[in-house]
């Protein structure tokens, strides 16, 4: 039997599953704000994983990949800890917005301050309560401004506890990226936890695909850390793609743009990837890939300025033989192929 765990005040023992309120600010109406938790603390010691999303509050595919994990029957064999935190950004996520009221990108915050801004004192709050109680983590993410992201995780590779965790995740591609400053990741890396974040899907809508690679690779990472049973037949046979950088596209002018290549498409130096046109006469300007790789992101917005940011394409060795095809998703539901996984 593993030893109790305590979380902002409410202890909990071996077995036992918990829903906590962390408090927050209130808003100035005087209405109480929190965020709800839930700790799963399993009877037998293993490692301690924290699943994060809405840490933008616009960014939903996250919210429902912790949702449907929460249904699974699967979490009743944890060993070890698993914390999961579906809304971060609370405040953002009841607007609609990736920010907070402060207008503070609570993913730059980090460590954060009990006597700083209010997404400072988020920061240190999830810092506190959370991150430094955990082995691992994964935070969950999608694109942003009009924008899709092919299913990837971003990772620092350098750690190799961090390479083998985001390996057994299975998507896509890995792109090994650099720690940005403020963010919960290199808050995470000073800890010492091997941090993943997930990126798929567009802010504001639900990507079934994005959402069900999702809860898989989450299993996938939960079974390779021993937080969960080995299940070899629920392996994936799948080889990420490594990046170790990426490089935009932006347009060389602007008007309506029309896109000539998807997520997960492999492009060569030089090849079509798009056109914009002026939609005042017939005159047009192609678009063109400036090197091989992988398109991980692009925009969806036909309207388009000068500079603006229309596809980030990975580099990878040999791209051409390694296109990515994703799973079709039948009529938008969410099933798996043999019932619930086990």
């Amino acid at each position: 039997m593993q030893d109790g765990i305590e979380i902002s005040g409410v202890s909990l023992h071996a077995g036992e599953k918990r829903t906590i309120n962390l408090p927050l600010a209130r808003l100035y109406t005087h209405t109480e704000m929190t965020i709800p938790i839930h700790v799963i603390h399993g009877k037998r010691p293993g490692p301690r994983l924290f699943i994060t999303a809405a840490v933008h509050g616009d960014e939903l595919n996250g919210v429902e990949i912790i949702r449907r994990l929460m249904r699974l029957k699967l979490l009743t064999k944890v060993r070890g800890t698993l914390i999961l935190v579906p809304i971060v950004n609370i405040y953002g996520f009841v607007n609609g917005s990736r920010y907070l009221p402060d207008r503070r990108d609570l993913n730059r915050a980090f460590p954060g301050s009990p006597t700083g801004s209010l997404a400072s004192q988020l920061a240190r709050l999830l810092a506190d309560e959370i991150v430094e109680r955990c082995t691992h983590g994964i935070d969950l993410h999608t694109g942003s401004n009009h924008r899709s992201n092919l299913p990837q995780i971003r990772a620092c590779l350098d750690d190799p506890e961090t390479e083998r965790f985001a390996r057994a995740f299975s998507a896509p591609v890995i792109l090994d990226a650099r720690l940005r400053d403020g963010s919960l990741r290199e808050a995470a890396a000073e800890k010492g936890i091997a941090m993943l974040l997930y990126e798929g899907g567009e802010a504001l809508r639900f990507d079934e695909i994005a959402i069900r690679m999702g809860v898989r690779g989450i299993l996938s990472a939960m079974r390779a850390i021993g937080l969960l049973p080995s299940n070899p037949s629920s392996a994936h046979a799948h080889e990420p793609v490594v990046a170790k950088s990426t490089k935009w596209v932006r347009a060389p002018g602007s008007g309506i743009f029309s896109q000539e290549a998807g997520l997960g498409k492999a492009v060569e130096a030089g090849e079509l990837i798009g056109v914009i046109g002026d939609p005042f006469s017939d005159e047009s300007e192609a678009v063109r890939a400036p090197t091989e790789g992988i398109i991980v992101s692009r925009l969806n917005l036909p309207l388009v300025h000068r500079g603006d940011a229309l596809f980030q394409i990975a580099s990878v060795e040999e791209s051409a033989a390694l296109e990515l095809s994703l799973p079709p998703v039948n009529n938008h539901t969410y099933e798996w192929p043999s019932g619930e996984p086990d």
